[in-house]
């Protein structure tokens, strides 16, 4: 039972970390973390805020009040790359050009980590796969074993990269949101994004599907085994 819903939870870990991997800028509603400045003088007052994704960030329109008078500025978002930095281009960009973070607080060398993300991807992937090629090549006794065994390695490298995957995330969002609070004394506000918790739903699907995979496995195993004693009986 659980082996025939493995490639349920397969394509479900692969569907949630290809959404995370296609984050911010590609895919806006998508991001780690998102950033709202507030800053405020005797003349203005300006807010704004950035999402940060996988492969860069985008900048809402800044509200900006002077004297009264409401102006906004547009939207935009960075080029897709790998590695980015939290600099003070992006605080000017979301109207808190009076605040000053540390450089090191996001750099494009902290940030390329994230690459993970599509490699893990990509081992979902071929464990998803691998499972419709064992549910297709179907036997009596169960799924096929070859390509059980098969999914069975490609899903255990995808489960404990994925965990990992989640793991960084979770570290780099809660540092993050440590250092920014600490060095603008409570003018910025940083949320979690809705790609942690993504990830998570991936890293936990994997494990599930594992679980079916491995139970396909051993209970194969055991009716080949009580079949070859019966056959020797006779």
């Amino acid at each position: 039972m659980l082996a025939a819903v493995a490639p349920f939870f397969f394509f479900v870990a692969f569907l949630l970390l290809l959404l995370v991997s296609l984050s911010v800028p590609i895919i806006k509603p998508i991001y780690l973390f998102h950033l709202v400045g507030h800053e405020t003088s005797s003349l203005y007052t300006a807010t704004g805020s950035a999402w940060f994704g996988v492969w860069g960030y985008c900048i809402s329109p800044v509200d900006v009040s002077v004297l009264g008078n409401s102006v906004d500025t547009s939207a935009s978002c960075s080029k897709a790359q790998l590695g980015y930095d939290l600099n003070q281009n992006i605080l000017t960009e979301i109207g808190a050009s009076a605040l000053h973070l540390n450089t090191s607080t996001i750099s494009k060398a902290t940030s390329a980590v994230l690459v993970l993300h599509p490699i893990a991807t990509g081992f979902a992937f071929l464990a998803l796969v691998s499972s419709l090629f064992a549910i297709h090549r179907r036997t009596g006794n169960g799924l096929s074993r070859g390509a059980s065994l098969i999914t069975l390695i490609t899903g255990s490298l995808a489960a404990l990269l994925t965990t990992v995957v989640f793991l960084i995330d979770v570290i780099f969002v809660a540092v993050i949101r440590h250092r920014v609070r600490s060095e603008s004394d409570g003018e910025f506000t940083l949320n979690w994004g809705n790609a942690v918790w993504m990830a998570l739903g991936a890293t936990i699907a994997l494990w599930i599907a594992l679980v079916g995979v491995s139970a396909d496995i051993c209970c194969g195993r055991r009716y080949r085994c009580g079949d070859c004693l019966q056959t020797s009986v006779r």
